[in-house]
């Protein structure tokens, strides 16, 4: 059977443990009914999971048994790193569900030539990366960062193994293109895409300019397609 899972902030050192949150107390009482005897397993975002068999319910706590504490086995081998610009309505709040889902490390907010939406609710967009993460399975939640114009991007990308400028004029991929590869940054444009100044700067950092494919996808597609397909290689 399935168990649900759940971030929580611990250690996990200890062979019990409380919860006090009230969201969680709410949601584990009035949607899940949980009860005395059941098995969660919990995420403290550290890539450490513990299963845990719930011993105590109250409406102001519950507490746990740690069974056991073990390290998540789920998160990718390659670091992936995606900047992507602020998409207009739901877009962007889509594609961070979705590349949580498929496992991106972290989410770089981009502001460029043509990005038309400029603010974001940083509060709701945490929300649905940690809904995405404990559904996913993932051992850690991905850091939504501030976010940056596309010339700082480029300055704080130089750590990177290899970037990837996403554009329909660039050349096809090929798994080749990150082969021993472990840190990749994945760029992706703005409804109206990139401009010619912003390629060229890209270029000039030695950024790989990159296909999706012969089909023109919308920014938020190609936000969600690339990322996996770099991780799933």
């Amino acid at each position: 059977m399935r168990l649900y899972r759940f971030l929580v902030q611990d250690t996990f050192n200890s062979h019990y443990l409380r919860i006090i949150d009230e969201k969680i107390i709410k949601q584990w009482l009035k949607v899940l009914r949980l009860k005395e005897g059941d098995e969660v397993i919990l995420i403290n975002g550290q890539n450490q999971e513990a299963l845990v068999k719930l011993i105590n319910i109250s409406h102001d706590f519950i507490e746990g048994e740690i069974i056991e504490v073990r390290k998540n086995q789920n998160e990718p081998k390659i670091e992936t790193y995606l900047y992507c610009s602020i998409l207009k309505k739901e877009n962007f709040e889509l594609v961070v569900q979705k590349a949580t889902e498929v496992g991106v490390k972290e989410i770089i907010p981009l502001i460029t030539s043509r990005t038309i939406k400029l603010n974001l609710n940083q509060k709701r967009l945490e929300k649905i990366v940690q809904e995405a993460a404990e559904q996913a399975g993932r051992g850690i939640v991905p850091l939504i960062n501030n976010p940056v114009n596309f010339e700082n991007a480029i300055q704080f990308a130089r750590n990177n193994d290899l970037n990837i400028l996403f554009d329909p004029e660039g050349t096809k991929f090929t798994k080749n293109i990150i082969k021993n590869k472990n840190k990749i940054g994945v760029f992706i444009g703005p409804e109206g895409g990139w401009d010619d100044k912003e390629i060229d700067l890209a270029q000039r950092n030695n950024f790989k300019i990159i296909s999706l494919g012969k089909l023109i996808l919308r920014a938020e597609t190609a936000a969600i397609i690339a990322p996996y397909l770099i991780i799933n290689s």
